[in-house]
This record gives structure tokens, C-alpha cells and sequence, in this order.
């Protein structure tokens, strides 16, 4: 059976936004494949926040977080491993849930490919893809 870890991030995510709270995530930031601004990483761990307003492309699936984000000015795209993800929590009430760290695969993912822009206009409802 699949983890329930990125179910429940997902729904975490969704729930936060949906209460007008902004969703923060702490990760592990020393994780194989873990791709974050090393320079805002503190004891091996850094928080983002990841408010629909504040990130674009944003993206979950069951092995990866992705989505772009600006950092003293500058683009990054991070990559974040499910097992990265230590907490997904509410920047105003800290209500969210926190994972275990014994709960890692015990292999890490293949990083996902960069989206395309007609991938990204195909998982949108309603909007057509133009070739």
C-alpha cells in the first residue's frame, strides 16, 4: 500500500488555503534530492512558505513537491521529496500535522521532469492545449 504522507500534505494544503491561513512547509533539507536555497537552510532544515500567492506552479504528487519561488530577488525552482517534508502547518495558528522522521523510503525518488507549459494547460479544466 501507498504512503498516506502526501495524501495528507495535499489535504493539509488544501484545507489551509480554503481557511485562509498561509500553508508553510518544513523540510529536511538534507535529503537525497532535496533542492532549496541552501543559504536559508538552519541546522538542515528550512521553512517555506507555500501559499498560492507566494509560489507558481506549484505541484504535488506521491514523490515530489515542485514550484518556483523568488529568493532575495532571485528565481529557484525547487524540488522537494515527499520524505523531505517534515510538517505542513498554518503560518497563523501552527494547526497542520507534523511527520516522523523514521518514516523515509528507502529510496529516494527520481527527479520529475520540468513541467512544459502545455503539461501545466492540460491538468487546468477547461483550458486547451494549442499546437
Amino acid at each position: 500500500m501507498t504512503s498516506q504522507k502526501p495524501y495528507l500534505i495535499r489535504a493539509i494544503f488544501e484545507w489551509l488555503v480554503d481557511n485562509g491561513q498561509t500553508p508553510y512547509l518544513l523540510v529536511d533539507a538534507t535529503i537525497d534530492g532535496a533542492q532549496v536555497p541552501l543559504e536559508f537552510v538552519n541546522e538542515g532544515k528550512i521553512v517555506l512558505n507555500v501559499d498560492p500567492s507566494a509560489v507558481r506552479n506549484y505541484h504535488a504528487d506521491n514523490e515530489w513537491i515542485s514550484f518556483s519561488a523568488r529568493f532575495s530577488g532571485k528565481p529557484m525552482e525547487l524540488f522537494i521529496p515527499i520524505d523531505a517534508v517534515r510538517s505542513i502547518y498554518g503560518k497563523e495558528s501552527n494547526q497542520g500535522m507534523f511527520f516522523p522522521e523514521d518514516e523515509l523510503s528507502p529510496e529516494p525518488p527520481t527527479k520529475p521532469k520540468a513541467p512544459t507549459p502545455a503539461d501545466r494547460a492540460a491538468k487546468r479544466p477547461g483550458l486547451t492545449v494549442v499546437k
